[in-house]
Parts: structure tokens; C-alpha cells; sequence
């Protein structure tokens, strides 16, 4: 994987031959782990285990699954890009949302057949034609393979209060997975709740985020993600993308010029990280489960 992010042209943009991506972050999950039945209580009924996308593609196995899900985090000359907009997306940054998830789709289908080519099944559910976005009457805007979450039950990342997966690489990223039969060792959770690497939710003291959505969108509630999606197809952000030679703009401001850009805030780090020495990681995974429900 990572070869092939460093290697593909599609990770090279349009406009100065520079990279949409850096090394990507990988993680592993259980096809089997009981996070992803509760993903059906928490997003909706309608959202798929890696087991039910697994048997929608192929004949049903009883075969252990495993899920592959990657982290790809935006070069620094994007993120510098988008710090200093305060209204719309930078150049860069809509190339990346564009182009860059664009190569985000080769990816997730070079390790498919990477896979296929092993004699292992595999399906990236967000390419495959099951997939599908809808609105809940739950959480709103939704989809039935959440990437994030997947992500999350994979060990990469917690989420912040703009609901963006702070990994340990910051939030200015993409993310894609895939789900096969081939065995693999689940990556540990070593974040001890859901909300652990989110400086609001640690003690309060940032809403950088909120004060960057140009939508109004995050709030100390959280993300109205209505707001936050009907931003980028209103007026002036519409006109931006014939400006910019693009489909799809994005936003992400939320994303840059924010304490969780580019790493999981240094004295979050130092304060869990710490407790892991000490009582070790699997008791402070614990002692987070009870305090918080899991997302």
C-alpha cells in the first residue's frame, strides 16, 4: 500500500506534480467485532457489518473476516494552503477532496486485487455497488459503510467535536478500507473513549474547530451536519468549482489551522499515553469503555 501511495501518479496533483498524500496510517479489525453491531444502534440499522458487505458480494462464508482501513494524510503544502482560507477551500485543498479521493477509489481496488491475486475475497465496500448515502432521521446525513467509524474500530483515530477522526496524524486526511477473508491480527484500540483525542471533550479549552466553519455548523452540541453539507453547494462555493476545474470543492477549514491538524494534540498524547505505561493499555481501553459509550 504504502508503495503504491508513493509510487502512483494519481497521487501526483494536476496543477505542480506534487503529492495529494503522505505514507498512509493502517490498521486492522475483527470482521467479527462486536463494535460493528453496535454501529447499528449508534448510525442506523441500515449500516452494514464487514460480514453482511462481505456476503452481499459473494457467496455466505463462514471464513473469519478481516478489515484493512487506511489513513491518507494530506501533504503539508495542502494543509498550508487551506490554514490561511477563511471563507472557502484553497485551491489545493478542493484538488485533494477532487482528484485526491479520486485516487483514494485506485487505491481501495489495487488492494482488492492485490488481494484477489493471493486467492483471498475481498470488496471495498465504499467502491461497490451496495453502497449507498442516505439521511437518517438519527444522526441526518449518513451513509451504510461509515469510513470513519470503520477507521475508529480499527485503531486509527477518536473523534473530535467536528466529528472528524483525529488520528495520529491530525484530522486533514482521507480515509478507505477493505473487507477480506484474509486473516490478520486486529491492531489494539489504544485510545482509551471515543472522544479521546479532542481537546474540547479533554478539558474544554478548544472550539478552534467551531470558530473555522464558515457553515456555523459546530457548536459546544457538536456538528450539524446539514449546515455543514449544504455548505459547499451553496452559491459562491458552487461557483468555485468551475474556478477551480473541480466537481466536488469540499471545505475542510474545520480540518486545518486547528491544534488536531497534523497530530493528535501533544498534551492529550502525554496524558493517555501516559496512563498506558502505567496501568497498561488494555485496562486504561477499560476503564474509557465504562466512562464513555463507544461512538
Amino acid at each position: 500500500m504504502a508503495k503504491f501511495v508513493q509510487q502512483s501518479p494519481a497521487n501526483r496533483r494536476k496543477l505542480d506534480g506534487g503529492k495529494y498524500w503522505d505514507a498512509p496510517l493502517v490498521g486492522f479489525a475483527s470482521g467479527d467485532d462486536p463494535l460493528f453491531k453496535r454501529y447499528k444502534k449508534i448510525i442506523g440499522r441500515f449500516h452494514f457489518t464487514p460480514r453482511e458487505i462481505f456476503d452481499l458480494t459473494f457467496r455466505k462464508s463462514k471464513s473469519p473476516l478481516s478489515v484493512i482501513s487506511w489513513i491518507l494524510p494530506a501533504s503539508e503544502d495542502i494543509r498550508k494552503s487551506n490554514r490561511r482560507e477563511t471563507e472557502y477551500p484553497s485551491l489545493l485543498w478542493a484538488h485533494a477532496r477532487d482528484f485526491g479521493e479520486q485516487f483514494n477509489v485506485k487505491l481501495r481496488d489495487h488492494i482488492v486485487s492485490l488481494l484477489k491475486k493471493r486467492g483471498y475475497k475481498a470488496v471495498a465496500p465504499m467502491n461497490s455497488s451496495h453502497f449507498r448515502r442516505l439521511k437518517s432521521p438519527k444522526v441526518g446525513h449518513a451513509s451504510n459503510w461509515s469510513e470513519r467509524h470503520v477507521a475508529y474500530a480499527c485503531g486509527l483515530g477518536a473523534f473530535g467535536l467536528s466529528d472528524g477522526l483525529i488520528t495520529a496524524k491530525g484530522k486533514a486526511m482521507r480515509v478507505g478500507s477493505v473487507v477480506t477473508d484474509l486473516p490478520l491480527k486486529p491492531s489494539e484500540r489504544v485510545y482509551p473513549h471515543h472522544r479521546a483525542n479532542c481537546l474540547y471533550f479533554f478539558n474544554k479549552t478548544c472550539k478552534a474547530c467551531a470558530a473555522r466553519c464558515p457553515a456555523g455548523a459546530i457548536t459546544s452540541k457538536g456538528h450539524d451536519k446539514d449546515k455543514c453539507s449544504e455548505y459547499p453547494r451553496a452559491g459562491v462555493v458552487q461557483e468555485k468549482k468551475d474556478e477551480y476545474g473541480v466537481e466536488i470543492t469540499g471545505c475542510g477549514l474545520c480540518q486545518t489551522k486547528v491544534p488536531c491538524e497534523f497530530e493528535i494534540p501533544k498534551l492529550i498524547q502525554k496524558q493517555y499515553l501516559h496512563k498506558r505505561d502505567k496501568f497498561g493499555g488494555e485496562k486504561v481501553m477499560m476503564e474509557g469503555s465504562r466512562k464513555r459509550r463507544t461512538r
